[in-house]
């Protein structure tokens, strides 16, 4: 799995893997959350979720032994 992933898969969750920066930097690079704050991300879950639904569903699942 990427950063880039884990950021997405947290960002979709709820439920931090990784990094928080980089699930932060993500969010912001949603056009309709840059410069969200801490508090921020509890406030607007859903719409997070929402705004990251497409990324989250075009992961591209490998087997292992493809890496």
């Amino acid at each position: 799995m990427t950063k880039q992933e884990a950021a997405i898969i947290s960002a979709y969750t709820g439920i931090l893997i990784g990094e928080f920066s980089d699930m932060h930097d993500y969010i912001n690079s949603l056009d309709v959350f840059n410069g969200i704050t801490t508090i921020g991300l509890a406030t607007h879950a859903e719409q997070i979720k929402q705004a990251a639904k497409g990324d989250f569903l075009n992961i591209k699942i490998t087997d292992e032994s493809e890496s």
